[in-house]
């Protein structure tokens, strides 16, 4: 069981602390000190411990796209109840840009395009540090580009790693007469660290993610020095976010990353972009997998789902 911190006890609930305790569950001691083979091994047991059945009426199927090594692997989820969903989710998955893949964030993408009815796309992109920054990016970028032609209006959405990347890819493209319809980042990592946001510190040692592994995953990103001013590593450094696709943060209070959301969405507004900023008390990084366990979770993946489908919805209009 995990100590309870003092700091944390009465702000989290028992069901959140019950799925800390799973969590940490499989996690030996100094994990993030670990080689990156065995990191991705607990991480991809410990998800498909979490991982739930797929609703049913979906199709699901592998594909691959044009990837910056080749042919990168995508996983479409298509509601049977809607022969042509009218808008398309591109889902990043989290994991510090180290972790993850098709498998570890299957079952939160076939919930989304369930609950919204929506056709949603899962990223395979590469991973750190076989491949360092821009490739990820790059990635997701390439996923963008290959799904636009499809002709639906594209919803870019992920957790931590991933809501990086999407808000990367919103900025990048924005401009563009095919560019993205919405953004929804859950608890991202926007380059806050690097900016020395308050919940760095506030938040520095909040469970499941300390402020000591977002400096790892930061570090293990490039090769030599960190990108000072490059809004495809750090979104929050870009200088221009006029234009921005319209925007939905949802963020965990007990988590470093809390104050990036936040301070996105407040750079959104100043350049008079919709944005809107839902930080949720008593929740960590990465409570999507408590989703089924925890009501807190529970409603604010419902949340998330909503915020999805609207603007999908206004997208269609």
């Amino acid at each position: 069981m995990t100590k309870r911190d003092p700091f944390y006890a009465p702000r989290i609930d028992e069901e959140i602390w019950a799925f800390i305790d799973r969590t940490d569950s499989f996690y030996p001691p100094d994990t993030v000190d670990a080689d990156i083979a065995t990191q991705r091994a607990v991480y991809d047991e410990m998800c498909a411990a979490f991982r739930q059945k797929r609703p049913s009426g979906l199709s699901v199927r592998d594909e691959s796209i044009p990837g910056g090594d080749g042919e990168m692997p995508i996983r479409r989820y298509q509601p049977h109840a809607t022969a042509e969903p009218a808008v398309t989710v591109i889902y990043c998955h989290g994991g510090g840009f180290v972790v993850g893949g098709l498998e570890s964030h299957d079952d939160v993408c076939a919930e989304i395009a369930a609950a919204t009815g929506f056709s949603v796309v899962s990223v395979d992109y590469r991973l750190c540090p076989e491949h360092r920054h821009p490739a990820a990016y790059n990635d997701v970028l390439a996923a963008y580009e290959a799904v636009s032609k499809e002709g639906n209006p594209i919803i870019l959405c992920g957790d931590s790693a991933g809501g990086n990347l999407a808000a990367a890819v919103c900025l990048a493209i924005r401009h563009r007469t095919n560019a993205p319809a919405g953004q929804v980042l859950i608890y991202p990592g926007l380059g806050g660290e690097i900016m020395g946001l308050p919940s760095y510190r506030e938040e520095a040692h909040a469970p499941l993610l300390t402020t000591r592994d977002v400096m790892f995953y930061k570090n293990v990103r490039v090769e030599g020095e960190v990108p000072g001013n490059d809004p495809t590593y750090a979104p929050l450094s870009a200088r221009d976010f006029t234009g921005a696709a319209p925007c939905v943060i949802v963020t965990a209070d007990c988590d470093p990353l809390r104050d990036d959301g936040a301070t996105y969405v407040k750079r959104l507004r100043d350049a008079g972009v919709e944005a809107e900023w839902i930080n949720e008390p008593g929740l960590v990084h990465g409570y999507l997998r408590a989703r089924t366990s925890s009501e807190r979770a529970k409603h604010s993946f419902a949340r998330i789902c909503d915020a999805i489908a609207r603007l999908g919805a206004a997208a269609g209009r």
